[in-house]
Protein backbone atom coordinates (compact mmCIF):
# COMPACT_ATOMS: atom_id res chain seq x y z
CA UNK A 1 0.00 0.00 0.00
CA UNK A 2 2.30 2.80 -1.19
CA UNK A 3 1.82 6.15 0.39
CA UNK A 4 1.25 5.02 3.96
CA UNK A 5 3.15 7.09 6.53
CA UNK A 6 6.50 5.88 7.77
CA UNK A 7 7.21 3.99 4.56
CA UNK A 8 4.85 1.17 5.52
CA UNK A 9 3.82 -0.94 2.56
CA UNK A 10 1.47 -3.90 2.99
CA UNK A 11 0.98 -6.86 0.68
CA UNK A 12 -2.63 -7.41 1.81
CA UNK A 13 -5.24 -5.94 4.14
CA UNK A 14 -7.46 -8.15 6.29
CA UNK A 15 -10.67 -6.74 7.75
CA UNK A 16 -12.72 -7.85 10.73
CA UNK A 17 -16.45 -7.69 9.99
CA UNK A 18 -18.79 -6.90 12.91
CA UNK A 19 -18.28 -3.37 14.16
CA UNK A 20 -15.72 -2.55 11.47
CA UNK A 21 -17.45 -2.93 8.11
CA UNK A 22 -21.00 -2.73 9.52
CA UNK A 23 -22.10 -1.38 12.91
CA UNK A 24 -23.82 -4.58 14.01
CA UNK A 25 -22.39 -4.70 17.53
CA UNK A 26 -24.44 -1.89 19.06
CA UNK A 27 -27.76 -3.46 18.10
CA UNK A 28 -26.59 -6.80 19.51
CA UNK A 29 -25.51 -5.16 22.77
CA UNK A 30 -28.77 -3.21 23.08
CA UNK A 31 -30.78 -6.41 22.61
CA UNK A 32 -28.78 -8.10 25.36
CA UNK A 33 -29.21 -5.09 27.64
CA UNK A 34 -32.98 -5.28 27.20
CA UNK A 35 -32.87 -8.97 28.15
CA UNK A 36 -30.96 -8.14 31.33
CA UNK A 37 -33.28 -5.26 32.24
CA UNK A 38 -36.33 -7.48 31.74
CA UNK A 39 -34.94 -9.62 34.55
CA UNK A 40 -34.00 -6.76 36.88
CA UNK A 41 -30.32 -6.30 36.08
CA UNK A 42 -28.10 -3.94 34.13
CA UNK A 43 -25.47 -5.02 31.62
CA UNK A 44 -22.71 -2.40 31.60
CA UNK A 45 -20.95 -1.98 28.28
CA UNK A 46 -17.59 -2.53 29.98
CA UNK A 47 -18.79 -5.97 31.09
CA UNK A 48 -20.40 -7.00 27.82
CA UNK A 49 -17.38 -6.14 25.68
CA UNK A 50 -15.52 -9.15 27.07
CA UNK A 51 -17.22 -11.33 24.45
CA UNK A 52 -16.95 -8.98 21.47
CA UNK A 53 -14.83 -10.42 18.69
CA UNK A 54 -15.03 -13.94 20.10
CA UNK A 55 -17.81 -16.14 21.45
CA UNK A 56 -19.37 -17.04 24.76
CA UNK A 57 -16.49 -19.37 25.63
CA UNK A 58 -14.53 -16.20 26.37
CA UNK A 59 -17.29 -14.65 28.50
CA UNK A 60 -20.99 -15.47 28.42
CA UNK A 61 -23.85 -13.01 29.05
CA UNK A 62 -26.07 -16.07 29.46
CA UNK A 63 -24.01 -17.47 32.34
CA UNK A 64 -23.67 -13.97 33.78
CA UNK A 65 -27.45 -13.41 33.88
CA UNK A 66 -28.04 -16.84 35.38
CA UNK A 67 -25.45 -16.07 38.07
CA UNK A 68 -27.07 -12.71 38.80
CA UNK A 69 -30.61 -14.10 39.01
CA UNK A 70 -29.88 -17.55 40.41
CA UNK A 71 -32.11 -19.17 37.80
CA UNK A 72 -31.91 -20.80 34.38
CA UNK A 73 -33.64 -19.61 31.20
CA UNK A 74 -35.13 -20.97 28.00
CA UNK A 75 -32.28 -19.60 25.91
CA UNK A 76 -33.58 -21.09 22.69
CA UNK A 77 -36.66 -18.89 22.78
CA UNK A 78 -34.83 -15.85 24.14
CA UNK A 79 -32.18 -16.18 21.42
CA UNK A 80 -34.85 -16.32 18.71
CA UNK A 81 -36.62 -13.26 20.11
CA UNK A 82 -33.35 -11.37 20.39
CA UNK A 83 -32.40 -12.17 16.79
CA UNK A 84 -35.73 -10.77 15.59
CA UNK A 85 -35.01 -7.54 17.49
CA UNK A 86 -31.46 -7.30 16.13
CA UNK A 87 -32.47 -7.85 12.52
CA UNK A 88 -35.27 -5.30 12.84
CA UNK A 89 -32.89 -2.67 14.21
CA UNK A 90 -30.29 -3.39 11.52
CA UNK A 91 -32.74 -3.45 8.62
CA UNK A 92 -31.54 -0.10 7.26
CA UNK A 93 -27.89 -0.45 8.29
CA UNK A 94 -25.19 0.33 5.74
CA UNK A 95 -21.41 0.19 5.66
CA UNK A 96 -19.50 2.07 8.34
CA UNK A 97 -18.12 5.51 7.39
CA UNK A 98 -15.09 5.21 5.16
CA UNK A 99 -15.67 1.59 4.14
CA UNK A 100 -16.59 2.12 0.49
CA UNK A 101 -13.88 4.70 -0.34
CA UNK A 102 -11.20 2.60 1.36
CA UNK A 103 -12.23 -0.65 -0.32
CA UNK A 104 -12.45 1.10 -3.68
CA UNK A 105 -8.99 2.62 -3.25
CA UNK A 106 -7.38 -0.64 -2.20
CA UNK A 107 -9.10 -2.69 -4.88
CA UNK A 108 -8.11 -0.10 -7.46
CA UNK A 109 -4.48 -0.58 -6.45
CA UNK A 110 -4.77 -4.34 -6.70
CA UNK A 111 -4.22 -4.94 -2.98
CA UNK A 112 -5.52 -8.40 -1.93
CA UNK A 113 -8.32 -8.10 0.63
CA UNK A 114 -9.93 -10.52 3.07
CA UNK A 115 -12.64 -10.57 5.71
CA UNK A 116 -11.72 -12.47 8.89
CA UNK A 117 -14.60 -12.91 11.35
CA UNK A 118 -15.56 -15.06 14.33
CA UNK A 119 -19.17 -14.87 13.12
CA UNK A 120 -20.77 -17.46 10.84
CA UNK A 121 -20.64 -17.44 7.04
CA UNK A 122 -24.43 -17.19 7.06
CA UNK A 123 -24.22 -13.88 8.92
CA UNK A 124 -21.15 -12.38 7.22
CA UNK A 125 -21.82 -13.54 3.66
CA UNK A 126 -25.43 -12.39 3.96
CA UNK A 127 -24.34 -8.89 4.91
CA UNK A 128 -21.64 -8.70 2.24
CA UNK A 129 -24.19 -9.70 -0.38
CA UNK A 130 -26.86 -7.34 0.94
CA UNK A 131 -24.46 -4.38 0.91
CA UNK A 132 -22.80 -5.47 -2.36
CA UNK A 133 -19.38 -5.67 -0.78
CA UNK A 134 -18.53 -9.28 -1.66
CA UNK A 135 -16.76 -8.38 -4.92
CA UNK A 136 -14.11 -6.37 -3.06
CA UNK A 137 -12.74 -9.39 -1.18
CA UNK A 138 -10.53 -12.20 -2.41
CA UNK A 139 -11.58 -14.46 0.46
CA UNK A 140 -13.88 -14.52 3.48
CA UNK A 141 -12.81 -16.56 6.51
CA UNK A 142 -15.37 -17.23 9.25
CA UNK A 143 -16.19 -19.51 12.15
CA UNK A 144 -15.74 -23.11 11.01
CA UNK A 145 -12.97 -22.34 8.51
CA UNK A 146 -10.27 -22.90 11.13
CA UNK A 147 -10.09 -24.92 14.38
CA UNK A 148 -10.49 -21.93 16.72
CA UNK A 149 -11.97 -18.45 16.52
CA UNK A 150 -10.61 -15.22 18.00
CA UNK A 151 -8.78 -14.54 20.29
CA UNK A 152 -6.86 -17.52 18.84
CA UNK A 153 -4.90 -16.63 15.66
CA UNK A 154 -6.30 -19.50 13.55
CA UNK A 155 -8.74 -17.53 11.38
CA UNK A 156 -6.09 -14.98 10.42
CA UNK A 157 -3.60 -17.73 9.62
CA UNK A 158 -6.16 -19.41 7.37
CA UNK A 159 -6.79 -16.13 5.55
CA UNK A 160 -3.06 -15.55 5.08
CA UNK A 161 -2.67 -19.07 3.69
CA UNK A 162 -5.49 -18.45 1.20
CA UNK A 163 -3.97 -15.14 0.13
CA UNK A 164 -0.48 -16.60 -0.06
CA UNK A 165 0.99 -13.67 1.86
CA UNK A 166 3.34 -13.61 4.89
CA UNK A 167 1.89 -12.20 8.11
CA UNK A 168 4.70 -9.70 8.61
CA UNK A 169 3.80 -8.06 5.28
CA UNK A 170 0.07 -7.72 5.98
CA UNK A 171 -2.24 -5.35 7.87
CA UNK A 172 -5.21 -6.33 10.01
CA UNK A 173 -7.97 -3.83 10.83
CA UNK A 174 -9.89 -4.63 14.02
CA UNK A 175 -12.34 -3.01 16.40
CA UNK A 176 -12.20 -5.36 19.43
CA UNK A 177 -9.60 -6.39 21.98
CA UNK A 178 -10.12 -10.09 21.23
CA UNK A 179 -9.62 -9.34 17.57
CA UNK A 180 -6.47 -7.30 18.13
CA UNK A 181 -5.01 -10.02 20.33
CA UNK A 182 -5.70 -12.70 17.74
CA UNK A 183 -4.24 -10.73 14.82
CA UNK A 184 -1.13 -9.87 16.84
CA UNK A 185 -0.74 -13.55 17.74
CA UNK A 186 -0.87 -14.35 14.02
CA UNK A 187 2.03 -11.96 13.42
CA UNK A 188 0.16 -9.20 11.58
CA UNK A 189 0.52 -5.48 11.95
CA UNK A 190 -2.74 -4.42 13.61
CA UNK A 191 -4.56 -1.12 13.50
CA UNK A 192 -7.47 -0.79 15.90
CA UNK A 193 -10.57 1.13 14.81
CA UNK A 194 -12.87 1.41 17.85
CA UNK A 195 -16.58 2.05 17.43
CA UNK A 196 -19.29 3.18 19.87
CA UNK A 197 -19.43 -0.31 21.40
CA UNK A 198 -15.68 -0.87 21.76
CA UNK A 199 -14.54 2.71 22.47
CA UNK A 200 -14.37 1.86 26.19
CA UNK A 201 -11.71 -0.83 25.57
CA UNK A 202 -7.97 -0.36 26.01
CA UNK A 203 -6.73 -1.18 22.51
CA UNK A 204 -3.22 0.13 23.06
CA UNK A 205 -1.65 -3.25 22.27
CA UNK A 206 -2.48 -2.51 18.62
CA UNK A 207 0.27 -0.99 16.51
CA UNK A 208 -1.96 2.01 15.90
CA UNK A 209 -5.38 3.22 17.04
CA UNK A 210 -7.33 5.31 14.54
CA UNK A 211 -10.75 6.91 15.00
CA UNK A 212 -12.48 5.45 11.93
CA UNK A 213 -11.85 3.86 8.56
CA UNK A 214 -12.10 7.36 7.11
CA UNK A 215 -8.76 8.05 8.83
CA UNK A 216 -6.93 5.05 7.32
CA UNK A 217 -4.12 6.51 5.20
CA UNK A 218 -4.52 4.75 1.87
Amino acid sequence: MPGMPGGMDFDAVLFDFDGLLVDTEWAIYEAWRRTFRAHGHELPLETYTQCIGSDFDTWSPKSHLEDLTGRSFDWHQLDEDRQVEIRRELEQAGPMPGVLPLLGELRGRGVPLAVVSSSSHHWVDGWLEKLRLESYFDTVVCRGDAPRIKPAPDLWLEALARLGRPAERCLALEDSLNGVKSAKAAGLTVWAVPNRTTACLDLSIADRVIPSLEAVPA
